[in-house]
């Protein structure tokens, strides 16, 4: 038997009804079957699934009995995405078992490993899968200089916040020319944001593509199962660096908590007491903060400072999604409230403070709303 280990994973927060168990039951032999699809070319065979309480393992592949078992706090306490690696996981561990016939390995060992890396799947052997690689040293001094900067970007005065963000950005950019360009091989992760919905607004797909085209990740939407409504949806995945990832998820958290404290500013400003134009004065926030940010990739360009993207960041990508759907999506009504919205996102500093560790080192806060 291998599986993936939980050292110190927390107990459920709350128990699914048997009948929710039964409908999660059947969304993880879905997934199994389009995983198999696109990562193993449909040779595996079906499994038996289980939910288990068991304390030390997140997920097991028991071959004996021929059943792929997964704990019920993925379910609740890790959520689905993490799930799904945990399965995608336990069926590498049945790939060798089952199609390559090796049983003279380690659990572990390189073929599984192997095979792990093939498809981009997490292949340790303990904790919660994660992003690839950590935020080492260097890069952890980069972060800690945007922190700063973004720090004085919560200047009062507005042409000093300004410049503050503008210099986090171009770090960062210089940050990502410089290390595309060195030889050292670049790890790449992924992670979610936000939490799963059942409609992806306007919004949310513009705020996809800011994270994409101005702060070096990849993004795709990606289907949940909601076990506690036993419905389908989707969350945003971002794939890159560490570093990247750790910049895009305050990015996100940030312009979301700002739209939505903009728009509460405007209902009380112009006497608006419901939430049937909130679509809209959202989605022309995102799209100002857009029209800022090109702004800035424009004054770049003038230094010399042009990004052409990451190849290696699109390989790994296209190796964790290889069958991307494209699809369009009609956008929000110009209205006078979409333009309000407009204007307020163009005065958007992007900022955040930051705490001192016991160490000395910096972190970022908490994304909390900002102007």
């Amino acid at each position: 038997m291998q599986g993936v280990g939980m050292p110190s994973a927390p107990p459920a927060s709350e128990v699914l009804t048997s009948e929710l168990e039964r409908a999660s039951l059947r969304a993880i032999s879905s997934a199994f079957d389009l995983i198999n699809y696109d990562f193993f070319r449909r040779k595996l065979r079906r499994p038996l699934f289980e939910l288990s309480d068991t304390r030390a393992k997140l997920g097991r592949w028991a071959q004996d009995r021929r059943t792929i078992e997964l704990a019920r706090s993925l379910l609740l306490d890790h959520g689905w995405g993490v799930l799904l690696e945990v399965l995608k996981h336990e069926m590498a561990h049945q790939y060798v078992d089952e199609v390559l016939g090796l049983h003279d390995e380690t659990a572990h060992g390189p073929a599984f490993r192997r095979v792990c890396s093939e498809r981009a799947i997490d292949a340790r052997a303990a904790g919660v899968p994660a992003a690839e690689g950590s935020v080492n040293h260097e890069r952890a001094r980069v972060l800690e200089r945007v922190a700063k900067l973004l720090a004085l970007a919560e200047s009062p005065n507005l042409h000093e916040a300004q410049a503050a963000m503008s210099a986090a950005q171009r770090l960062m950019l210089k940050y990502n020319l410089e290390a595309l360009h060195a030889s050292s091989t670049r790890a790449y992760g992924f992670r979610h944001l936000g939490a799963p919905t059942g409609r992806v607004s306007e919004s949310q797909r513009i705020l996809a593509l800011i994270l994409m085209d101005y702060f070096f990740v990849e993004v795709v939407w990606v289907p949940v199962w909601r076990a506690r409504e036993a419905r389908r949806g989707s969350v945003l995945e971002i794939c890159g660096t560490p570093e990247n990832l750790e910049l895009g998820a305050y990015v996100h958290s940030f312009l979301s908590h700002t739209a939505e404290r903009l728009w509460r500013e405007y209902q009380r400003a112009q006497g608006i007491r419901k939430n049937a134009q909130r679509r809209t004065f959202v989605a022309g926030v995102m799209v100002g903060f857009r029209d800022k940010l090109e702004r800035e990739k424009s004054a770049n360009q003038t230094q010399g400072l042009v990004w052409l993207g990451d190849a290696a960041l699109k390989d790994y990508f296209r190796v964790r999604h290889p069958r991307i759907q494209w699809s369009r999506h009609s956008g929000s009504r110009r209205t006078e409230v979409w333009s309000h919205g407009r204007d307020a996102g163009r005065r958007i500093v992007l900022h955040r403070g930051i705490e001192h560790g016991p160490s000395g080192g910096s972190r970022f806060l908490p994304a909390r709303g900002g102007s």
